[in-house]
């Protein structure tokens, strides 16, 4: 279900989203929004979290694809465990 409504852009660039839009959204004053504009002129605004800046190396593109592989070598049992790191030591430094 959408929420249509007819926002006026004022002389500065700024709309105001209505209440029913921020209430179904749990948007609040001073929420970051993400602007798109689309191929065929359309905007889409998208709810963003503010990230402090020592963790954004973790949400780059780059680290959450590895996060993505990780997490599939988990399901499909790609790992070892060791039950100690003297184990983890040796298999590392084994000639396998």
């Amino acid at each position: 279900m959408t929420d249509n409504s007819v926002l006026q852009l004022r002389e500065n660039g700024q709309i105001t989203l209505p209440t029913s839009v921020r209430r179904k959204t749990n948007l609040k004053a001073g929420d970051l929004l993400d602007v798109k504009v689309e191929d065929d002129g359309s905007i889409r605004l998208t709810p963003q979290m503010a990230i402090d800046r020592s963790q954004t190396y973790f949400w780059s593109k780059r680290w959450q694809q590895g996060e993505h592989q990780a997490e599939a070598d988990i399901q499909t049992g790609k790992v070892e465990i060791f039950d100690n790191i003297d184990e983890l030591i040796n298999d590392l430094e084994s000639d396998k």
